[in-house]
Protein backbone atom coordinates (compact mmCIF):
# COMPACT_ATOMS: atom_id res chain seq x y z
CA UNK A 1 0.00 0.00 0.00
CA UNK A 2 3.09 2.36 1.15
CA UNK A 3 4.58 1.70 -2.59
CA UNK A 4 1.19 2.41 -3.86
CA UNK A 5 1.27 6.03 -2.40
CA UNK A 6 5.18 6.89 -2.81
CA UNK A 7 4.07 6.29 -6.67
CA UNK A 8 1.41 8.05 -6.71
CA UNK A 9 3.42 11.13 -4.91
CA UNK A 10 6.17 10.69 -7.39
CA UNK A 11 3.98 11.16 -10.27
CA UNK A 12 1.90 14.23 -8.77
CA UNK A 13 5.25 15.70 -8.38
CA UNK A 14 6.38 15.11 -11.16
CA UNK A 15 3.40 16.21 -12.98
CA UNK A 16 3.63 19.41 -10.85
CA UNK A 17 7.39 20.10 -12.06
CA UNK A 18 6.52 20.05 -15.82
CA UNK A 19 3.42 22.47 -14.88
CA UNK A 20 6.02 24.64 -13.20
CA UNK A 21 8.85 24.60 -16.07
CA UNK A 22 5.58 25.07 -19.19
CA UNK A 23 4.05 27.96 -16.66
CA UNK A 24 7.66 29.24 -16.42
CA UNK A 25 8.06 29.32 -20.36
CA UNK A 26 4.66 30.72 -21.12
CA UNK A 27 5.96 34.06 -18.22
CA UNK A 28 9.07 34.22 -20.47
CA UNK A 29 7.22 34.40 -23.80
CA UNK A 30 5.21 36.90 -22.76
CA UNK A 31 7.54 39.53 -20.88
CA UNK A 32 10.10 38.74 -24.08
CA UNK A 33 7.12 40.01 -26.37
CA UNK A 34 6.51 43.08 -23.56
CA UNK A 35 9.75 44.18 -24.00
CA UNK A 36 9.96 44.01 -27.59
CA UNK A 37 6.87 46.09 -27.60
CA UNK A 38 8.59 48.57 -25.82
CA UNK A 39 11.13 48.57 -28.04
CA UNK A 40 9.32 49.06 -30.88
CA UNK A 41 7.16 52.33 -29.69
CA UNK A 42 10.38 53.73 -28.67
CA UNK A 43 11.98 53.00 -32.12
CA UNK A 44 8.38 54.61 -33.51
CA UNK A 45 8.98 57.88 -31.64
CA UNK A 46 12.52 58.36 -32.64
CA UNK A 47 11.59 57.76 -36.64
CA UNK A 48 8.79 60.66 -35.87
CA UNK A 49 11.61 63.01 -34.94
CA UNK A 50 12.54 65.18 -37.67
CA UNK A 51 15.38 67.83 -38.18
CA UNK A 52 14.92 71.27 -39.08
CA UNK A 53 15.17 72.67 -42.82
CA UNK A 54 17.39 75.40 -41.84
CA UNK A 55 21.10 75.34 -40.74
CA UNK A 56 20.34 78.27 -38.22
CA UNK A 57 20.54 77.24 -34.17
CA UNK A 58 17.20 79.34 -33.81
CA UNK A 59 15.73 76.99 -36.12
CA UNK A 60 16.37 74.07 -33.69
CA UNK A 61 14.93 75.96 -30.99
CA UNK A 62 11.63 76.19 -32.99
CA UNK A 63 11.24 72.46 -31.99
CA UNK A 64 11.50 72.92 -28.48
CA UNK A 65 7.54 71.35 -28.09
CA UNK A 66 8.61 68.23 -29.82
CA UNK A 67 11.75 68.53 -27.78
CA UNK A 68 9.35 68.26 -24.63
CA UNK A 69 6.89 66.02 -25.63
CA UNK A 70 9.57 63.02 -26.56
CA UNK A 71 11.72 63.51 -23.34
CA UNK A 72 8.39 63.08 -20.93
CA UNK A 73 6.88 60.39 -23.51
CA UNK A 74 10.32 58.61 -23.16
CA UNK A 75 10.64 59.02 -19.63
CA UNK A 76 7.02 57.60 -19.67
CA UNK A 77 7.50 54.54 -21.46
CA UNK A 78 11.13 53.83 -19.32
CA UNK A 79 8.85 53.86 -16.19
CA UNK A 80 6.35 51.79 -17.53
CA UNK A 81 9.27 49.27 -18.72
CA UNK A 82 11.15 49.44 -14.73
CA UNK A 83 7.37 48.77 -13.12
CA UNK A 84 6.36 46.22 -15.23
CA UNK A 85 10.02 44.77 -15.11
CA UNK A 86 9.92 44.24 -10.92
CA UNK A 87 6.13 43.45 -10.43
CA UNK A 88 5.90 40.78 -13.11
CA UNK A 89 8.71 39.02 -11.32
CA UNK A 90 6.27 37.85 -8.99
CA UNK A 91 4.54 35.57 -11.23
CA UNK A 92 5.69 32.02 -12.24
CA UNK A 93 2.71 30.75 -14.11
CA UNK A 94 0.21 34.17 -15.53
CA UNK A 95 -3.33 33.01 -16.25
CA UNK A 96 -5.10 33.57 -19.39
CA UNK A 97 -7.00 36.84 -17.86
CA UNK A 98 -3.43 38.38 -16.62
CA UNK A 99 -2.36 37.97 -20.50
CA UNK A 100 -5.02 39.53 -21.81
CA UNK A 101 -4.67 42.06 -19.20
CA UNK A 102 -1.46 42.64 -20.01
CA UNK A 103 -1.99 42.75 -24.02
CA UNK A 104 -4.92 45.67 -23.50
CA UNK A 105 -1.99 47.74 -21.50
CA UNK A 106 0.88 47.07 -24.28
CA UNK A 107 -1.89 48.71 -26.85
CA UNK A 108 -2.48 51.67 -24.83
CA UNK A 109 1.22 52.21 -24.60
CA UNK A 110 1.49 51.51 -28.51
CA UNK A 111 -0.88 54.71 -28.52
CA UNK A 112 1.99 56.88 -27.34
CA UNK A 113 3.71 58.07 -30.08
CA UNK A 114 0.49 59.35 -32.31
CA UNK A 115 -0.23 61.55 -28.75
CA UNK A 116 2.81 62.21 -28.57
CA UNK A 117 3.57 63.73 -31.97
CA UNK A 118 -0.11 65.44 -31.97
CA UNK A 119 0.70 67.40 -29.12
CA UNK A 120 4.19 68.38 -30.62
CA UNK A 121 2.75 69.75 -33.94
CA UNK A 122 0.28 71.58 -31.93
CA UNK A 123 2.50 73.41 -29.47
CA UNK A 124 0.88 71.57 -26.56
CA UNK A 125 -2.57 72.97 -27.68
CA UNK A 126 -5.28 72.30 -24.67
CA UNK A 127 -7.17 69.35 -27.10
CA UNK A 128 -3.87 66.96 -27.91
CA UNK A 129 -2.95 67.57 -24.23
CA UNK A 130 -5.92 66.73 -22.82
CA UNK A 131 -6.08 63.07 -25.27
CA UNK A 132 -2.58 62.83 -24.21
CA UNK A 133 -3.01 62.91 -20.24
CA UNK A 134 -6.27 60.77 -20.87
CA UNK A 135 -4.11 57.93 -22.53
CA UNK A 136 -1.86 58.15 -19.44
CA UNK A 137 -4.97 57.54 -17.29
CA UNK A 138 -5.95 54.68 -19.48
CA UNK A 139 -2.58 53.44 -19.57
CA UNK A 140 -1.62 53.73 -15.36
CA UNK A 141 -5.03 52.09 -15.07
CA UNK A 142 -4.97 49.14 -17.06
CA UNK A 143 -1.32 49.16 -14.99
CA UNK A 144 -3.29 49.30 -11.74
CA UNK A 145 -5.26 46.24 -12.63
CA UNK A 146 -2.04 44.09 -13.09
CA UNK A 147 -0.70 45.09 -10.05
CA UNK A 148 -3.98 44.80 -7.96
CA UNK A 149 -4.00 41.29 -9.07
CA UNK A 150 -0.02 40.57 -9.34
CA UNK A 151 -0.25 42.03 -5.57
CA UNK A 152 -3.27 39.94 -4.38
CA UNK A 153 -1.77 36.91 -5.59
CA UNK A 154 1.40 36.86 -3.99
CA UNK A 155 3.17 36.21 -0.32
CA UNK A 156 6.36 37.66 -1.07
CA UNK A 157 5.41 41.38 0.33
CA UNK A 158 3.96 42.41 3.59
CA UNK A 159 0.62 44.02 4.31
CA UNK A 160 1.94 47.64 4.54
CA UNK A 161 4.51 47.24 1.22
CA UNK A 162 0.77 46.32 -0.53
CA UNK A 163 -0.78 49.21 1.17
CA UNK A 164 1.75 51.78 0.08
CA UNK A 165 1.89 50.52 -3.37
CA UNK A 166 -1.61 50.83 -4.15
CA UNK A 167 -2.26 53.68 -2.49
CA UNK A 168 0.38 55.62 -4.41
CA UNK A 169 -0.54 54.14 -7.90
CA UNK A 170 -3.76 55.19 -7.07
CA UNK A 171 -2.26 58.53 -6.26
CA UNK A 172 -0.63 58.63 -9.66
CA UNK A 173 -4.05 57.49 -11.66
CA UNK A 174 -5.62 60.97 -9.68
CA UNK A 175 -3.12 63.29 -10.84
CA UNK A 176 -3.20 61.66 -14.63
CA UNK A 177 -7.44 62.24 -14.13
CA UNK A 178 -6.71 66.18 -12.98
CA UNK A 179 -4.26 66.24 -15.71
CA UNK A 180 -7.12 65.53 -18.54
CA UNK A 181 -9.41 68.11 -16.63
CA UNK A 182 -6.97 70.48 -16.29
CA UNK A 183 -5.71 70.57 -20.41
CA UNK A 184 -9.35 71.87 -20.99
CA UNK A 185 -8.36 75.05 -19.19
CA UNK A 186 -4.61 75.25 -19.34
CA UNK A 187 -2.78 72.72 -21.01
CA UNK A 188 0.53 73.80 -19.22
CA UNK A 189 -1.08 72.83 -16.38
CA UNK A 190 -2.36 69.58 -17.16
CA UNK A 191 1.13 69.15 -18.63
CA UNK A 192 2.58 69.86 -15.54
CA UNK A 193 0.67 67.18 -13.41
CA UNK A 194 1.26 64.34 -15.92
CA UNK A 195 4.87 64.87 -14.94
CA UNK A 196 4.58 65.51 -11.72
CA UNK A 197 2.33 61.53 -11.71
CA UNK A 198 5.50 60.67 -13.37
CA UNK A 199 7.80 61.27 -10.39
CA UNK A 200 5.48 58.95 -8.36
CA UNK A 201 6.35 55.72 -10.30
CA UNK A 202 10.07 56.53 -10.82
CA UNK A 203 10.99 54.59 -8.21
CA UNK A 204 9.16 50.87 -8.55
CA UNK A 205 6.04 50.48 -6.69
CA UNK A 206 6.83 47.02 -5.36
CA UNK A 207 10.12 44.82 -6.10
CA UNK A 208 13.02 47.46 -6.57
CA UNK A 209 14.89 45.69 -3.46
CA UNK A 210 13.63 41.83 -4.44
CA UNK A 211 16.72 39.68 -5.07
CA UNK A 212 16.24 36.39 -6.56
CA UNK A 213 18.63 34.53 -4.09
CA UNK A 214 19.99 30.70 -4.78
CA UNK A 215 17.64 28.26 -2.86
CA UNK A 216 18.93 24.76 -1.74
CA UNK A 217 18.25 21.67 -3.34
CA UNK A 218 14.69 20.65 -2.97
CA UNK A 219 13.22 23.75 -2.10
CA UNK A 220 10.23 24.51 -4.02
CA UNK A 221 10.21 27.94 -6.42
CA UNK A 222 8.48 30.96 -3.95
CA UNK A 223 6.72 32.13 -7.25
CA UNK A 224 2.65 32.06 -6.45
CA UNK A 225 0.57 31.19 -9.37
CA UNK A 226 -1.23 33.82 -10.60
CA UNK A 227 -5.25 32.86 -10.68
CA UNK A 228 -7.12 34.05 -13.40
CA UNK A 229 -8.53 37.09 -12.83
CA UNK A 230 -12.31 36.46 -13.31
CA UNK A 231 -11.88 34.47 -10.30
CA UNK A 232 -12.59 36.18 -6.91
CA UNK A 233 -9.85 37.61 -5.38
Amino acid sequence: MNTIDDAATLTSRRQEQRDAREGRKTADRLWAYSDAVFAVIVTIMVLQLKPPASDHISALLKLWPTAISYVVSYVFIAIIWINHHYLTRFIQTPSLGLVWTNFAHLLLVSLLPFTTAWMAQTKLASIPVMIYAGLFVCTDGAYNVLEHHILNRTDELSERARRIARRRSLLALALFASATVAAVFEPWLGFGLVCSALVLHIKPDVGAGRSDHHKPAGHSDHHKPVENLNAKG
